[in-house]
């Protein structure tokens, strides 16, 4: 008994649900970029009917687990997530990560087929390159602090309000390094296709991803694969605009599994 109740309380820690519907017809699992968090899609919920449940990942090392060390590898953080994301998948499911969140909801994906769990009914990534193509950046996390800092205003990716507060910075620094030593040190390892349907998200003005780096990402399924290249730069999911999140709605929308379709029609109408 105490460890079901222990197992329930962790869970509540790694995932927060924000559809109010008991029974959703489709969850989503939302994946921060690298030194942010999950609760920049909050809002995001807005967007979709009480059916679709936007669930955030909460990792360690940031928002309401600050306090916790953040994993600086890939490897063990996935598998952490998965040995807590099984009771998260009593309905069809879908993964989506921005940048860092996108090779975490890649990598999950591939480990819970070795571990014979559901698939995910479908795979969102953006503002990433193709986890098998090779990375050409040096390595920056282990910079010296004002390197690292030149380094995170070049990204454009941390608040401002971070960046020009010493105090603030100084908070996230230990959060910001761990993520990018993550990023940095991932490697991938080839294995057979996944068999769910993937679709890649690129910013027409991100410096970072080209246009063929995301189209790269069609070898990982031997399902539907799309590439949607909307305005913006790396982080054009920051302040979304209708292009993207109308785009990204209809995509999620098409996940549900047909069995699942009227359950959204019914709340709709009622």
């Amino acid at each position: 008994m105490t460890a079901s109740r222990s197992s329930v309380n962790s869970n509540v820690l790694w995932f927060e649900h924000l559809s109010r519907s008991q029974k959703p017809s489709l969850r989503l699992f939302c994946f921060p970029h690298a030194g942010g968090t999950s609760e920049s899609y909050r809002s995001w919920q807005r967007w979709f009917p009480e059916q679709i449940d936007l669930c955030l990942v909460h990792l360690p090392g940031r928002s309401k687990r600050l306090r916790e060390p953040a994993f600086t590898q890939t490897a063990p953080l996935v598998k952490a997530i998965a040995d807590r994301i099984a009771p998260e998948l009593d309905v069809p499911y879908a993964l989506y990560g921005h940048s860092m969140g996108a090779t975490l909801a890649f990598e999950l994906a591939r480990e819970l087929f070795r571990r014979h769990s559901a698939l995910p009914q479908h795979l969102f990534v953006s503002g990433r390159r193709a986890p098998q193509c090779p990375r050409t950046e040096p390595i920056t996390f282990n910079l010296p602090h004002d390197e690292f800092v030149a380094e995170l205003r070049r990204l454009n990716g941390t608040p401002r309000e971070v960046l020009e507060n010493p105090e603030l910075l100084e908070l996230f620094m230990g959060l910001l390094r761990a993520d990018f030593e993550l990023v940095e040190t991932y490697e991938y390892d080839p294995a057979a296709p996944l068999s769910c349907p993937i679709t890649v998200y690129g910013g027409l003005h991100d410096k970072e991803v080209s246009v063929e780096s995301c189209n790269a990402w069609k070898e990982q399924t031997s399902a539907r694969f799309n590439v949607r290249m909307v305005s913006g730069d790396h982080f054009f999911i920051r302040n979304p605009i209708q292009d993207f999140m109308s785009a990204f709605r209809s995509d999620v929308l098409n996940a549900v599994p047909a069995s699942r379709t009227q359950e959204i029609c019914d709340s709709k109408c009622s």
